[in-house]
């Protein structure tokens, strides 16, 4: 590929939150499609008439997880997206006034102090929409395969798991093709596992907990991977992946500590890209209407796939890039595509095959005026005390849809390990205990597959 200096890959992808929520408040300031000041507010009406205008102030925790399921997207995207605080308001009865106005904040400029030295200092994709109008799950194997198998809606729960064989070609596949080296780093449980060739031995021999990465990017820069994909934390304690009402600067933590340690390095640094992305909005408001789509291929079982979902916060972080707003269209397959083009891999579908390519963008020479650090939450800036700690605190009352579904994912990679003897009666009784139990649990059965299949590969 001409004029392409980089050999690494690294890509932070956190979860659920809208590109005016958390880069809206920076329009002003960098010129991006956002919320300048001096203009009529945009506002949504809740399921009573009532009108929440779009203003800054987001909190940094929500009381609720706003539904992002597609058919919740679609009641959002209504009448020029005018139906987001409604859906909300419709999904949650009782939430007061001031619950239904998140819907439509933002997050002021230097409220997020590592994604917006970021974008102060880098390139930001303010048209990047997440692949698909629903929830994470789909969206997550746009990002690895460029297609979700003509499926939709998340898998319901333990009990019900709805989940389907995803036997798709992927990005680690076409990389295995060209030998050229990934790794996938993981806080907790890492869903690209649902992806059925990752559940093969020399597949799944290359998952590794997040501290390796730090560990691997202070080595020497030949030995890191090509590409590398990372998966924050989605559980708490330490959840840290913007999932609502997980804290945002926990987020905000976990952006910093990837960039300042890629930034300590400079012979890796040099040779690097960074890309920090959202996979969905989360179902917070963003006032740019998302754009027809190619679909990927012949799979329509519950889902067209002839739509964009809504936009999403993405930043292109090199020495390689110049400080600017990029306005070219993306979606997460555009990054399949600029990685299937920068090592010739073979095709991952016709979504992937017509994705705009954000490649043209690298500079001819390295800039020199990149930040040697960029800030993260301060250390006082712990969780307020709160009426409800349960929601607010370091656990929640019960599982959002996203930890059902990877708890699901967890009982089929069980049915893949050998399991002690004595053993299973135990998770038995952790998981009937409640989600402190359930989570521990799912920890256990994630690394007694990934233990023994490294020993297979």
């Amino acid at each position: 590929m001409v004029n392409d200096p980089i050999r690494h890959i690294i890509v932070l992808m956190l979860e659920n939150r809208s590109f005016d929520h958390m880069l809206g408040g920076l329009a002003d300031e960098l010129g991006l499609e956002g919320i300048p000041s001096g203009q009529s507010r945009r506002f949504n009406k809740d399921f009573e008439g009532h009108p929440y205008d779009q203003v800054e102030g987001a909190e940094r925790v929500l009381k609720y997880d706003p539904h992002h399921e597609y058919e919740h997207v679609f009641h959002q995207l209504a009448n020029h997206n005018s139906g987001f605080v409604d859906d909300f308001s419709r999904s949650y009865p009782h939430s007061t006034p001031e619950d239904r106005w998140e819907i439509m904040k933002y997050h002021k400029a230097g409220d997020l102090p590592a994604l917006h030295t970021l974008a102060r200092h880098f390139t930001v994709c303010d048209h990047w929409f997440s692949s698909v109008p629903g929830p994470t799950w789909t969206n997550r194997f746009f990002v690895h395969s460029g297609t979700s198998l003509g499926r939709v809606a998340m898998p319901n729960g333990i009990l019900d798991a709805n989940l389907h064989w995803y036997d798709q070609p992927t990005v680690y596949d076409r990389l295995n093709e060209r030998g050229q080296a990934w790794k996938i780093y993981y806080g907790d449980i890492p869903q690209s596992l649902m992806l059925v060739d990752q559940l093969e031995p020399i597949n799944a021999a290359r998952y590794f907990k997040m501290r390796s990465f730090f560990e691997d990017v202070s080595g020497d820069e030949k030995s890191f991977p090509q590409y590398a994909f990372i998966e924050p934390t989605y559980y708490p304690p330490g959840a840290n992946d913007d999932h609502p009402p997980h804290d945002v600067l926990e987020g905000e933590r976990l952006i910093a500590d990837v960039y300042n340690s890629i930034r300590a390095n400079e012979e890796l640094w040099m040779s690097s890209l960074l890309v920090v992305l959202w996979d969905e909005h989360g179902g917070l408001y963003d006032h740019v209407e998302p754009p027809f789509a190619t679909q990927p291929d012949n799979r329509q079982e519950e889902f067209t796939f002839d739509r964009l979902g809504v936009r999403v916060p993405a930043v292109l972080v090199s020495p390689w890039v110049p400080k600017q707003v990029l306005g070219m269209q993306f979606d997460h397959t555009s990054l399949l595509k600029y990685v299937q083009v920068k090592w010739k891999l073979q095709g991952l579908g016709d979504r992937v095959l017509k994705a705009n390519s954000f490649q043209p963008v690298f500079l001819s020479e390295p800039r020199k005026d990149a930040p040697r650090e960029i800030p993260g939450p301060a250390p006082s800036a712990g969780l307020a005390p709160h009426p409800d700690p349960l929601i607010l605190g370091r656990r929640q009352p019960a599982m959002s849809s996203q930890q059902s579904a990877l708890f699901a994912m967890t009982q089929l990679l069980e049915s893949a390990t050998q399991i002690a003897e004595g053993a299973l009666a135990s998770r038995v009784k952790r998981i009937v205990t409640g989600l402190d139990g359930q989570v521990d649990v799912a920890l256990e059965r994630l690394e007694a597959f990934l233990h023994q299949h490294r020993t297979q590969a």
